[in-house]
């Protein structure tokens, strides 16, 4: 009979793919992955609220897949996870390990260790040396009590004390960076000391385990020193043989500052994997060569950011998950089945918690911090995270520890892990962070009263000039977007770009021996104090490493960002001075952070430019055959919009571009006939010609509000620019004061009030009476009676913006007024950007009137 082919059938063929299989353990393998990352995601979606991070998740999913819950189930360890399945998958794990090592080394930053070596040796010393003895006298009682498990190996007591002791001393650097970045604590000088604490604690820790691990491996103590010898020589190399190298090709290839080509990408994991092969072949771990490759990558121009982006998902994604599930199916929760192993399991938890934390706390002390931020770096540096998981696999595949032993130290591990996060905000809250920093810049005292100022006792101009205050913004918060750069650059030189009346005249250095532009020059030009912009950009952080490495260096990404260097370059060349930065934030907290900024430099305005793609992202336009009408209808960038209003804690206003500064917004362009083909895009491409008229036209209906009231302010701001015409035109409406009031009750919790009709008109009549001579041919008060205002607001807009297409944009200003309530009562809420904004905004844009608009509401304390 002549052999047949085995079936090719598949499950067709009444094959079983859950049967492991020697010869094609994929299938197996893919099922058990998949449980796997279900189960952990499904984890951490409860876990996340409370603000734990991923590797919890992880952990606690490998338990309860392992002998102490599923396992206990007849057959499930045998069907999901057989044990001649494990070394295939121990072996992806492995290799997600290393390439995670490698991504931690990465993101240990040594500049940030030098700029900071003096408290961040004392804090990471004192770190390491309590939990280090500590650990060291309870390593001596569970050397004897468990040394007859089986699965060990025999060790010299010193050996073991140098383990433990290490375990217990570790901080899990980038759990810890996780838990700052979340808690924005990363800026903060708690954060700094942390971070650079942390850095001294890995580099030694780990210096420590490979130490350990090479007197394990080696047969005998001279064997231990060649090990270690020729790790020093290893490291000397990658020092001052690789990375030079490495920087030169970098360099020469462009990947340095451009970020890196897939032909690097593919010569740094080979590297990576070849250093890994080298430390695990002289007896120490494949992990110690992988974390030494990451420490000297190097990190300028943005290189070790750009390098993580490319390599994380995948790892933290799909590989993470695999090894520390693993370690939760190693964890047998059954075997602490007496009083001594539970004992122990208290005193490893107490040993590792408190001795961190009094460390931390003393050495921090040391430095001059107060007792509260030096308590919460204790309990940050208590963190172990997955670093002291990994040991732990490290002690467990060395048979340092037994499978016992390995499960009380998982319980601390995740304790103290789990511990973090509620006890530093317990300790250290915001409204504490916000104390403790007004203390230190001596606006306060430790009572919380409030300091007198220098300059309290001014001159009686100056006690004229803050009569006059209410149309003044001398200080001005701008989001700054990539999209709506253009429109910002107009507004901003609008409102405060008044240039000096008087030019110097220039003189070469040469002439005369005198220098162009001297002081003496300048007095003869009286320069008013300009206005104080303050540009904030704000990109996505995410649960991403790359993302939580570009918070890190947030600084220096604020020196370098492009958007932030052009402010700065318009500020300089238009009269206005600014500052501006770059903060990481996730994006449901992007209304909170504006806040936040706003009360920080004391603001007058906020000012929010809507998105010209409609979304929280800056891409510059709208996908294609989709209208103007998608910049409005996105649900999320509408939310985002009615919580920028709600938490801003001064005047705040929503910018939407339509032309001001920048090309009008227009439709998608059909499809054109170019030669024989039918093509979007033409062959010639038109100059933008300069514009010849720079005015501007604003339209402002006022109806009443207190909203109302200070964008009339804000109009007479604008309209002191030359080149500003306004119309204002004070809408009356039947019965406004009672219906007003009805309103404002059941919006009280909105920074939004109203004012009698008496109150309004009296103060409408003021502003324009009090109108300037020299503004009185721009501006002009008119007044109109009617049954529909939102109808009338719109028919005047129409007639007044967008006659003169060549001019530099004109621009309707509304007050926010009442959301999704007309002005005759009715609820009218039949659109998100009415609840947003007002129903007279939503109706101003969905009549395509040719002009921007600004929607402006009143600060919670207003005049």
């Amino acid at each position: 009979m002549v052999a047949r082919a085995p079936g090719q059938g598949g499950i067709l063929q009444g094959s079983n793919p859950s049967i492991y299989d020697p010869k094609n353990p994929i299938y197996v393998f893919i099922i058990q992955a998949g449980i796997i990352l279900i189960f952990t995601r499904l984890l951490h979606l409860p876990l996340s609220k409370i603000r734990q991070p991923r590797v919890i998740a992880e952990v606690i999913g490998g338990i309860l897949l392992g002998p102490s819950v599923l396992g206990r189930a007849p057959g499930f360890t045998n069907a999901i996870f057989p044990a001649a399945s494990m070394a295939t998958l121990s072996t992806a794990a492995n290799i997600g390990l290393i390439l995670f090592l490698f991504l931690v080394g990465l993101e240990v930053d040594l500049r940030l260790l030098v700029r900071n070596w003096r408290i961040a040796l004392s804090v990471g010393a004192a770190g390491m040396a309590l939990p280090f003895g500590l650990g060291c006298a309870i390593a001596y009682g569970l050397y004897y009590q468990f040394r007859d498990d089986k699965g060990l190996v025999p060790i010299s007591l010193g050996t073991y004390l140098l383990f433990i002791g290490v375990a217990m001393a570790i901080t899990a650097f980038p759990v810890l960076c996780r838990i700052l970045t979340e808690l924005k604590l990363l800026q903060t000088q708690v954060g700094v000391v942390v971070l650079s604490a942390g850095v001294a604690n890995d580099v030694v820790g780990w210096i420590l385990l490979a130490l350990c691990v090479a007197i394990v491996n080696a047969g005998s103590g001279i064997t231990a020193l060649y090990v270690l010898l020729t790790c020093v020589a290893y490291v000397l190399f990658l020092i001052y043989a690789v990375r030079p190298a490495f920087l030169w090709l970098l360099r020469r290839s462009g990947s340095l500052h451009n970020g890196p080509t897939q032909s690097v990408v593919a010569l740094t994991v080979l590297m990576v994997f070849a250093s890994a092969f080298f430390t695990g072949v002289i007896g120490v771990h494949p992990i110690f060569g992988a974390f030494l490759m990451g420490l000297v990558c190097p990190h300028e121009g943005g290189f070790a950011i750009k390098l993580t982006e490319k390599l994380e998902d995948l790892v933290s994604v799909f590989f993470l998950p695999l090894y520390f599930a693993l370690s939760g199916l190693s964890t047998n929760l059954g075997l602490l089945n007496d009083g001594i192993t539970w004992a122990y399991v208290i005193g490893v938890i107490a040993v590792a918690f408190i001795a961190k934390v009094v460390g931390g706390t003393l050495a921090a002390r040391a430095n001059k911090l107060v007792w509260r931020e030096s308590f919460t770096i204790g309990v940050l540096m208590s963190c172990k995270g997955l670093i002291e998981l990994i040991v732990l696999n490290i002690g467990l595949q060395a048979k340092i520890l037994s499978q016992r032993t390995f499960t009380i130290f998982v319980v601390m591990a995740l304790v103290t892990t789990f511990a973090t996060t509620p006890l530093t905000l317990a300790l250290f809250p915001p409204w504490y962070q916000k104390k403790l920093a007004a203390w230190k810049r001596g606006d306060i005292d430790w009572h919380e009263s409030r300091l007198d100022s220098e300059d309290t006792a001014g001159s009686p101009e100056d006690s004229a000039a803050n009569k006059e205050q209410w149309t003044e913004y001398r200080k001005l918060l701008v989001c700054l977007r990539l999209d709506s750069l253009p429109s910002i650059f107009t507004f901003v030189a609008l409102l405060g770009g008044e240039k000096s009346d008087t030019a110097i005249a220039k003189v070469h250095p040469s002439k005369n021996g005198k220098l162009a532009g001297t002081e003496t020059d300048r007095q003869a030009s009286v320069i008013q104090r300009p206005l104080e912009v303050h540009g904030l950009r704000m990109l996505e952080l995410t649960e991403r490493l790359s993302s939580v490495m570009k918070e890190s260096e947030a600084d220096d990404w604020s020196q370098r960002d492009p958007v932030v260097n052009a402010f700065h370059t318009f500020g300089q060349l238009n009269n206005v001075a600014v500052s501006g930065e770059v903060q990481f934030v996730p994006e449901a907290q992007y209304a909170a952070m504006l806040g936040e900024r706003a009360s920080d430099h004391t603001s007058d305005m906020v000012l929010l430019p809507w998105s010209e793609s409609g979304s929280l992202s800056e891409v510059a336009t709208a996908p294609f055959g989709e209208g103007s009408h998608t910049t409005f209808s996105n649900t999320s960038y509408n939310s985002f919009v009615y919580d920028f209003f709600k938490s801003a804690p001064c005047n705040a206003a929503v910018f939407i571009n339509n032309g001001f500064g920048a090309m009008p917004r227009e439709e998608p362009r059909s499809l054109i006939r170019v030669a024989t083909n039918l093509s979007l895009r033409s062959n010639q491409l038109h100059a933008t010609a300069p514009l010849r008229d720079l005015s501007h036209h604003i339209f402002f209906p006022y109806i009443g509000s207190v909203d109302d009231r200070v964008a009339l302010r804000f109009v007479l701001r604008l309209a002191r620019n030359p080149n500003v015409t306004a119309t204002i035109l004070h809408v009356k409406g039947p019965g406004i004061e009672t219906r007003e009031t009805g309103v404002t009750k059941s919006h009280a919790s909105v920074a939004t009030s109203v004012v009698a009709e008496s109150d309004s008109d009296a103060f409408f009549n003021s502003m324009a009476d009090s109108l300037p001579e020299q503004m009185q041919s721009r501006v002009v008060f008119d007044m109109v009676d009617t049954l529909n205002i939102s109808h009338e607001c719109v028919e005047h807009a129409k007639a007044e913006v967008g006659i003169l297409r060549k001019n530099a944009g004109d621009l309707v200003v509304l007050g926010r007024g009442h959301r999704g309530t007309s002005h005759d009562g009715t609820d009218v809420s039949k659109s998100e950007v009415e609840q947003s904004l007002s129903h007279v905004s939503s109706a101003m844009i969905g009549s395509n009137i040719r002009a921007s608009i600004l929607v402006i509401q009143a600060g919670k304390k207003v005049l």
